[in-house]
C-alpha cells in the first residue's frame, strides 16, 4: 500500500480544531460590515502588543509592508545603507532597495544562521576604507531572526547605538520565540513580523505587524499605513501607503492566536523528536541557550543534500530549500557588484541546507516516517 504524502505545513488540521470559533468570528465581521480597520483590527493590537510585552503593535498588510513602513518611518532613503544578511528572503533587502538605500551584506553565523555580531562589527569599522560603502551613510541594521531562533541583539543593539544606529528586528519567522526571557518582536526600538499562511501565527491570507515602545514612532507608523494621512483622511501630512490589515484577516489571527502557546510547545516536541531522531545522519539545528525557537522552519545540513532530497521525494514526504541562492547574488542585487565568496559562511550554508515538515499537527507516527527515510 501506498503511504500518504505528507503536508509540509499542514493547515487543515489547526483549522479543523478552530473552525467553529473562526466561522463565530467571521459572522460578527460579516454582521458589522467594518471591512477595513473594524474592531477586530484594535483588539488584535491590543492582544499583539500584550503578548510580545511592547506598547505599540501596528498590523499592516504584509511582512514586507512591515519593514517598508519601518524604513519610511526612519526616513530612509537615497544615500543611506543598512546593514543586513544576505541568507535570508529578498524581502528583507528589497524593502531597503526600494527606497533607494543601499543594503549592505553581513554574513551570518555558522551554527544559527543569523547575523554575526563580529562580521557586523568588522563592516562598520571599515566602513571608511571599504570603497563599497565610503560614500554611503550608515542608518540602520536589520537582523532577521532566521527559521524561527532570535539573532544577538544584546551585542547588535549595544554596537547600533554606539555608531548612532537604528535597529529593525525582522521577526516574521520568530513571532513567539525568546531571547534572554524577552520575545521576539519586543528585541530592538522597532520589529517588524508577518501573518502570511505559513509563519507560526499565519492569516488566510497577507498581514503584518510592528512593534515598538516608541509612541512618536507608532503615530508615524498609523500614519503611513493610511497614505500618510494627519487628522483626517483628506490631510496627508507624508507619504504613506495602503498598508492596512484587513478586518477578517484580523479576526482570523485573534481566533489562532487562542491556540498559538500550545502550538508552540508542541513544535518544540516535534524539533526534539526530529533532534534525537537525526543528529547521527545530519547536522541538526543548533539553538542558542540565550533563546528558544519557535521552528519556522526545521532546516539541517547536510554534504549529501540531494541524495537525501531524492529519498525523500521518492517517499512522498517534501523538502525545501531555504536559501538556495544568498541575496549577494541574486539578480536584483547584481549591481552591488559583490562576487561568489563575498559572504562564505552564507554561501556553504546555502549549498548544504534543506528544510522538513514541520508544524504542530505532525505526530509522531509521520515524524518517524521521515527520519527512518532519511536513516535507510
Amino acid at each position: 500500500m501506498t503511504e500518504k504524502r505528507l503536508d509540509f505545513i499542514d493547515l487543515k488540521a489547526q483549522q479543523e480544531k478552530i473552525l467553529p470559533a473562526l466561522n463565530e468570528r467571521i459572522r460578527r465581521v460579516l454582521a458589522h460590515g467594518q471591512y477595513i480597520l473594524g474592531p477586530e483590527v484594535n483588539e488584535l493590537e491590543e492582544r499583539l502588543a500584550a503578548y510580545v510585552g511592547v506598547r505599540h503593535a501596528i498590523t499592516c498588510s504584509s511582512g514586507t509592508d512591515a519593514l517598508l513602513m519601518a524604513l519610511l518611518a526612519y526616513q530612509i532613503g537615497p544615500g543611506d545603507a543598512i546593514l543586513t544578511t544576505p541568507f535570508t528572503f529578498i524581502a528583507t533587502a528589497e524593502v531597503i532597495q526600494l527606497l533607494g538605500a543601499t543594503p549592505v551584506f553581513v554574513d551570518i553565523d555558522p551554527r544559527t544562521f543569523n547575523l554575526d555580531p563580529a562580521a557586523l562589527e568588522e563592516a562598520i569599522a571599515s566602513w571608511g576604507k571599504n570603497p563599497r560603502t565610503a560614500h554611503l551613510k550608515p542608518k540602520g541594521v536589520i537582523p532577521v531572526d532566521l527559521f524561527g531562533q532570535p539573532a544577538d541583539y544584546d551585542k547588535i543593539n549595544a554596537m547600533a547605538a554606539q555608531r548612532g544606529l537604528f535597529v529593525l528586528e525582522d521577526a516574521a519567522q520568530s513571532f513567539g520565540a525568546t531571547y534572554r526571557g524577552k520575545r521576539a518582536g519586543a528585541l530592538a526600538e522597532v520589529a517588524a513580523t508577518s501573518f502570511f499562511p505559513a509563519k507560526p501565527l499565519g492569516g488566510y491570507g497577507e498581514g503584518g505587524a510592528i512593534f515598538t515602545d516608541n509612541d512618536s514612532l507608532a503615530e508615524i507608523l498609523k500614519s503611513i499605513r493610511v497614505h500618510g494621512q494627519g487628522a483626517n483622511k483628506y490631510e496627508n501630512v507624508r507619504l504613506g501607503l495602503n498598508g492596512r490589515l484587513d478586518t477578517l484577516q484580523a479576526a482570523i489571527l485573534l481566533v489562532k492566536l487562542e491556540i498559538f502557546d500550545q502550538e508552540v510547545a508542541d513544535r518544540q516536541k516535534v524539533a526534539q523528536r526530529y533532534g534525537d531522531g537525526l543528529r547521527n545522519v545530519v547536522e541538526v539545528p543548533y539553538v542558542s541557550p540565550q533563546c528558544t525557537s519557535v521552528w519556522a522552519q526545521y532546516s539541517v545540513l547536510s554534504d549529501q543534500r540531494g541524495e537525501l532530497q531524492r529519498k525523500l521525494k521518492d517517499a512522498g514526504i517534501p523538502a525545501a530549500v531555504y536559501y538556495p541562492l544568498p541575496l549577494h547574488r541574486q539578480g536584483a542585487f547584481a549591481h552591488l557588484g559583490y562576487q561568489a565568496g563575498d559572504f562564505p559562511v552564507s554561501e556553504h550554508a546555502a549549498g548544504r541546507i534543506f528544510s522538513l515538515p514541520m508544524h504542530p499537527y505532525l505526530n509522531e507516527k509521520d515524524q518517524k516516517r521521515i527520519i527512518s527515510v532519511l536513516l535507510s
